[in-house]
């Protein structure tokens, strides 16, 4: 099983703190900085606007093409729910750059805890499903109504990846479990912090949680029992505030490899880029 571990978006601006990993860094080369020292990164600005092929291929020459980039569904096919043709034209095909480079991890559909397991919604997936046929696409359901064994068979029959969470013990959510519905995981990484899930005016507020070593370690014995199902694992930590993620990869890698899941830690001197050379 191949492992990639990264965080929920690379341009986080409170990471230029001191002592973190953008300190002293511009901004035009948080990409370049952050692909140095992560194989992996979920793409959240898509959610807010689908990015041009020059953009995803500016993301290729920044990140020198070692970086797997998870992209995340625009907000019309998860929370509007009404993309038209147009936007699946170029939700499929913008990220071609990321196809031709050997990046391209899955697609994320993020749906929010108001979609809820109704027979309207779960046409809905069946269609977007089909729409998605032949590229890997991972689903997240926030609601404890879809956290079912029927569900995540009905995901295995549709090539659908079940994106397993870890959220606060804050009701209503799934359990903090690792399933597998075909060769490719996707693991999403919250936080635990429950007094502010609900009532939390942000995501950096809801995401203000730093992982302690023994809740690392009991992710890393979760995925080491699943490590013979799949063929690749995505994990990332959507924690990012305040740096608590660039604390908790060290931990959970030093955890996958004392479980016997190897695991290796980019070596930033070796995939420094050059945002300025060409590919």
């Amino acid at each position: 099983m191949r492992v990639y571990i990264g965080c929920g978006g690379f341009s986080n601006e409170d990471w230029a703190a001191p002592g973190l990993l953008y300190e002293g860094v511009r901004k035009d080369d948080y990409l370049s900085t952050y692909a140095a020292h992560f194989d992996a990164v979920e793409l959240n600005s898509s959610f807010y606007g689908i990015p041009g092929l020059k953009a995803f291929e500016g993301m290729v020459r920044r990140s020198g093409a070692q970086t797997r980039f998870a992209v995340k569904l625009n907000k019309v096919f998860t929370h509007e729910r009404a993309p038209t043709d147009a936007d699946f034209d170029r939700m499929l095909q913008s990220p071609e750059p990321l196809r031709e480079a050997g990046v391209m991890g899955p697609y994320l559909a993020q749906f929010p805890y108001s979609f809820h397991r109704t027979a309207e919604n779960r046409k809905y997936l069946q269609g977007l499903a089909e729409r998605f046929a032949g590229h890997e696409l991972a689903v997240e359901l926030r609601g404890a109504d879809w956290d079912l064994p029927e569900v995540r068979s009905g995901m295995a029959e549709r090539g659908l990846i079940w994106v397993s969470p870890d959220y606060p013990p804050a009701g209503g959510l799934p359990e903090p479990q690792l399933h597998a519905t075909g060769d490719v995981g996707y693991l999403r990484l919250h936080g635990r912090n429950a007094g502010s899930w609900w009532e939390g005016q942000s995501a950096a507020e809801r995401h203000d949680y730093r992982y302690n070593r023994a809740e690392m370690d009991e992710w890393a014995q979760k995925i080491a029992l699943v490590q013979g199902d799949l063929s690749e694992l995505y994990i990332f930590f959507e924690n990012t505030t305040k740096g608590h993620a660039l604390k908790n990869i060290p931990m959970l890698r030093e955890a996958l490899n004392a479980h016997g899941v190897p695991v290796a830690t980019p070596d930033p001197a070796a995939r420094a880029v050059d945002p300025g050379r060409l590919l």
